[in-house]
């Protein structure tokens, strides 16, 4: 009953951003470590493919692919920088997803109490 389109592209999106918070937490702690090769959390492009062929969007697994970033002497190439900016963006994307859950249910709740 609840799971419509809808719903499972925002589980699908809101598992792929906790595994990119989880990800770049390793990649700034991390960021000292030599040799350490930050990694990138990638769903996006598949889930919206997904949805617009109209395939599910639970068939969508996030990747972890290494970063391009440039490596420094030490064989690291975590970019403290990149992983903030990254870190805000994610958490934002996160929020907004949890509010369009919110949403989704908020009316499904009206519609079952008959919209008074």
């Amino acid at each position: 009953m609840f799971e419509d389109v809808t719903v499972s592209a925002l589980h699908t999106a809101l598992s792929g951003l906790s595994l990119r918070q989880r990800v770049i937490a390793d990649n700034i702690s991390n960021v000292e470590t030599p040799g350490y090769q930050a990694r990138r959390v990638q769903f996006e492009d598949a889930l919206k493919n997904a949805v617009g062929a109209g395939d599910s969007p639970d068939s969508v697994s996030p990747t972890i692919a290494k970063s391009l970033e440039p490596t420094r002497e030490n064989g690291n190439n975590v970019n403290l920088d990149t992983e903030t900016l990254s870190n805000i963006d994610t958490n934002l994307r996160f929020q907004l997803g949890l509010r369009a859950v919110d949403n989704k249910f908020a009316l499904l709740k009206d519609a079952i109490k008959g919209g008074a």
